[in-house]
């Protein structure tokens, strides 16, 4: 099927952006696990994991619209120096996403394409409702009991 061809240019754009979140944690994901935060590390690594998927279904809807996807492209690679600027960071790209994802859903609906539309609304719930949640949740525990007390919850197996 050859699709619209402002739909896999903008579904390109979303697989730079989940291909550099893939990235992202998987570099965090080694700093927590390097510097013992063993639950950061296993609930970071099973973010990246959810975005290898985010990034699988974007190559085969793209694969199926006819089009090429581009897998060097990246967006703004974000590394923190330490816990709390990480969290930050893959805060910020979880919002750059969402609204990437947003566009693009307008995009698909604009040109009839429903079944691209209902896919990139499925990775938004999951970028809103799961990642980026987490995220704001992990931020507000951090300020709430201080940088000391967050990071001594951090150590240790996973719950």
């Amino acid at each position: 099927m050859q699709g619209n061809p402002q739909v896999i240019a903008k579904l390109n754009e979303l697989l730079a952006a989940e291909l550099t979140s893939i990235d992202q944690y998987f570099v965090h994901s080694q700093m927590y696990h390097n510097w013992g935060y063993q639950r950061l590390y296993q609930r970071i690594d099973h973010e990246r994991d959810d975005e290898i998927g985010h990034a699988t279904r974007l190559i085969a809807r793209i694969l199926f619209l006819g089009g090429i996807p581009n897998v060097a492209a990246r967006t703004a690679l974000r590394i923190g120096a330490d816990v709390p600027a990480m969290l930050k960071n893959d805060l910020i790209t979880e919002y750059e996403v969402a609204n990437a994802l947003k566009q693009a859903i307008a995009l698909a609906e604009s040109v009839q394409d429903f079944v691209t539309r209902k896919m990139l609304l499925d990775l938004l719930d999951d970028t809103e409702q799961d990642h980026a949640h987490w995220l704001e949740q992990q931020l507000g525990i951090l300020n709430a009991v201080g940088l000391e007390n967050y990071l001594q919850s951090q150590t240790g197996a996973a719950e």
